[in-house]
């Protein structure tokens, strides 16, 4: 046999059962590595998603005890959360405490923001009815006060049962947000577009605020979220800003969701985690079943009101805001039935 007849025949055997055994091998598991990054990107395998569901969903805090005791709304469709704006909890330097310190002490903090907010995973749609601070309502075992009392006094229990019984709807879950948590979030997603209508200044934060569209920043989102000194509503003009605000951001969530800057996606997710605290009955399936049936939301999606109200007053020298809450229940009620009045873009 002729020695190039010999290298023929040794040539393909030599290079499968050597050198093409590791090429192989380094080639299949690139293509496995291609495979699993894009299924979890994506979210279309089991693994993919149970990995994500795990990942991102163990990095939320959860809030035990929430939920008050004794006879409680009926249960509607879709989900309900109660939100709890704060910032105290890293707003406040002097008292050496950050964004990791206690969700709640009594007497020390106050919600700033309140919002009940409805998912319909059907609709595909979220709606939200703000609830000002300042209303004076009646408080379980307490009297009446401005309804922010009530998590000071007894936190998301006396809170959650003190709307419930404002607003008769079933209260499904309790999550906290923290505004300062905003400002990583807003940079995550490389910032989110405001129309300013007016020219304000806010003598607390020393701060001008310009009239224009921009893109903000997280530092200038959160001052923009934050400002009710210098403006003509007050609170109610805060209210008007923070849900201004939150249906950009959920914009620029949406536009984000994309596997071509999975980078920006993990940081924005893990911004997302940092930010909000819920109940511990919502378990990680419940945020991936939450996340899948709103995963088509919008921000045209996202309707926001505020609880009508009658008027202001003083109440013990407190300056409060009277709500007509035979009104606010009827609007409650539409929206976890699905027939959302008096509910706006």
């Amino acid at each position: 046999m002729s020695a190039r007849r010999q290298w023929h025949q040794w040539t393909p055997r030599q290079a499968l059962g050597t050198a093409g055994r590791p090429r192989r091998r380094l080639l299949r598991r690139l293509l496995i590595c291609l495979v699993v990054a894009v299924i979890g990107l994506l979210g279309l395998g089991v693994g993919g998603i149970w990995w994500a569901t795990d990942h991102y969903g163990d990095q939320v805090t959860r809030i035990p005890h929430a939920f008050p005791d004794g006879p409680r709304p009926e249960s509607s469709d879709g989900n309900t959360f109660l939100l709890a704006g704060v910032d105290s909890r890293s707003a406040r330097p002097t008292t050496g405490d950050d964004a990791t310190a206690d969700l709640w002490k009594v007497g020390a903090q106050r919600s700033d923001t309140l919002m009940l907010v409805h998912l319909d995973t059907g609709k595909h749609a979220s709606y939200t009815v703000s609830i000002p601070r300042d209303s004076w309502v009646p408080i379980p075992g307490r009297g009446s006060a401005k309804i922010n009392a009530a998590f000071s006094w007894g936190g998301p229990p006396l809170l959650i049962q003190t709307v419930e019984q404002l607003t008769g709807v079933r209260i499904d879950h309790f999550a906290v947000i923290d505004w300062h948590g905003f400002r990583s979030l807003t940079d995550a997603v490389g910032g989110v577009p405001i129309t300013v209508r007016e020219n304000s200044y806010d003598p607390q934060q020393g701060r001008h605020f310009k009239a224009g569209t921009r893109t903000m920043n997280g530092e200038e989102a959160l001052s923009y979220v934050r400002q009710r000194h210098g403006l003509p509503g007050g609170e109610l003009d805060r209210i008007k800003r923070q849900q201004q605000f939150l249906r950009a951001l959920v914009g620029e969530i949406r536009g984000d969701v994309s596997i071509t800057n999975p980078l920006k996606v993990d940081r924005m997710l893990e911004a997302i985690t940092g930010t909000v605290s819920v109940d511990d009955r919502l378990s990680n399936s419940d945020l991936r079943d939450l996340v899948f049936g709103l995963r088509r939301l919008e921000s045209a999606d996202a309707y926001f009101t505020t609880a009508p109200i009658v008027r202001s007053d003083l109440i013990n020298g407190q300056y409060v805001l009277i709500l007509d809450r035979e009104s606010l229940r009827r609007l409650c009620l539409a929206v976890v039935t699905g027939h959302p009045l008096g509910i706006g873009k």
